[in-house]
């Protein structure tokens, strides 16, 4: 990430912009290592052995039914399953997918919700965030990213925690795999439908600022978090903030039973594992962070929520939220619509994939069961044919033998047939009997005239 100080929503759409990108950066076969493995056992993101499917040869993800594309960078930063209500709106108010979002701006958003449910005591609120953050394009010179391609970052004006990200997070775009969605069919936990080609379009809230509502709302918040900042000997920090939800065991961006002000130790129902031992979890801050190994890990104090009266704050939260996202509700509204609609035709894209499926496979037991009639009468006419060939032959056979009798004639025009030929010869030969015998009869009459006319001659 470029230091906060030298981008700015202003400076860099005015003074330096964007170069058009010769290229879209996309997925790449997944390539989980072994401690890549060890690191999700012991943190535990999922506590069923199926919520978690490692792809094999795939290059491009395509989850199953009830699962969701993720990446193990996301799930050691606090991601898990069902996605935390606030996360959800973020995602539809921004227009973006999870997997647009980088590890930092992942670990961005889970900083702010320990921050507000653990040291303001308050829900996540969406006029705090929008006056604290905004989104920008992630690119190269020469390569516009898709997976990655939204960095969140602190407004130059704020002062806000200083979390000391890595520069980048290598090979994290590589480490994909699929997570189970809890309450799939849920209304309340749905978010958009996964889309790994889906182009990255920057929207106006992306750069959104607070209403003066909204700041009127969260100046008593902006106040509570430079107090923290500014508490000496107890200087809450965002390595800090990192530690602790790390400490408890509890996933910020999960929808979860309770707050995190409500947290009550090792039998919290909200843990998703034991407490990590000091070398992991001082490994992990400084994975997260750019400490060196020299800088030690801060400690995690543990500092009392803004005000014990939450019943108050909730009717807080409610009013002042709802001026926050009045002039999202439309959108939020819309991308609800549509991701509807979108998992609408998908489900008819899959069902007419289904019949033309199980059409193939009939037409293709028709085809075959043609081919074998077809087989079948070929062997019948060739069993015919030669039956008939043979039938054929005898009778040529016969005729040529009765033929030899009556060496004498021989057709004029032969029809080059042996079987015709020999059927005229002997036509010929019946003409010459019968002609024979008439002549005979006459020659008996006239010496025998008496006899020859008895009725039997």
């Amino acid at each position: 990430m470029p230091p906060r100080t030298k981008f700015t929503k202003h400076t860099a759409s005015r003074t330096n912009p964007p170069m058009e990108p010769t290229e879209i950066s996309v997925w790449e076969r997944s390539n989980i290592s072994n401690q890549d493995l060890k690191t999700l056992k012991t943190l535990g993101p999922m506590k069923k052995e199926e919520g978690l499917i490692f792809p094999g040869e795939e290059s491009f993800p395509t989850p199953r039914i009830g699962y969701r594309v993720t990446f193990v960078d996301h799930l050691i930063r606090g991601l898990s399953t069902p996605i935390h209500e606030f996360l959800r709106g973020l995602l539809f108010v921004y227009g973006i997918q999870l997997h647009q979002l980088t590890p930092n701006s992942i670990l961005d958003i889970s900083i702010f919700i320990t921050l507000c449910e653990c040291f303001l005591g308050t829900h996540p609120h969406w006029g705090l965030w929008k006056r604290i953050f905004f989104l920008w394009r992630n690119r190269s010179r020469n390569v516009a990213y898709n997976v990655g391609g939204v960095v969140i970052y602190v407004r130059p004006e704020v002062d806000y925690f200083d979390v000391k990200f890595p520069d980048s997070v290598q090979g994290w775009h590589r480490r994909w795999l699929y997570i189970q969605e809890k309450d799939v069919d849920s209304q309340e936990y749905n978010i958009a439908p996964f889309d790994g080609a889906e182009k990255i379009l920057r929207r106006r809230s992306w750069d959104a600022e607070a209403t003066d509502e909204e700041k009127t709302a969260t100046d008593a918040l902006m106040k509570r978090i430079h107090k923290l900042q500014n508490t000496r000997g107890k200087e809450l920090s965002g390595v800090q903030i990192t530690a602790h939800f790390l400490r408890i065991r509890v996933q910020p961006l999960q929808a979860r039973k309770n707050l995190l002000w409500m947290y009550v130790g090792e039998e919290d129902v909200d843990r998703i594992s034991e407490d990590l031992s000091v070398k992991d979890l001082e490994r992990l801050v400084r994975r997260f962070s750019s400490l060196s190994k020299k800088q030690e890990v801060p400690a995690s104090w543990r500092v009392e929520p803004y005000s014990g009266n939450h019943t108050l704050l909730e009717f807080i939260r409610l009013g002042s939220q709802s001026i926050g996202f009045r002039n999202e509700a439309d959108t939020l509204k819309a991308s609800l619509q549509r991701a509807k609609e979108r998992a609408e035709a998908l489900e008819a894209k899959l069902k007419l994939s289904e019949e033309a499926r199980e059409k193939a496979q009939a037409d293709a037991a028709s085809v075959e069961e043609l081919r074998r009639r077809l087989s079948k009468a070929e062997t019948a006419l060739s069993e015919k044919i030669a039956e008939q060939i043979t039938q054929e032959q005898g009778i040529i056979d016969r005729l040529e033998a009765q033929r030899r009798n009556n060496e004498g004639f021989k057709l004029l025009a032969p029809k080059d047939d042996r079987l015709l030929d020999a059927l005229s010869i002997l036509e010929l030969q019946g003409d010459l009997s019968r002609t024979n015998l008439s002549d005979s009869r006459t020659a008996f009459s006239r010496l025998f005239p008496h006899f020859c006319q008895h009725p039997g001659f």
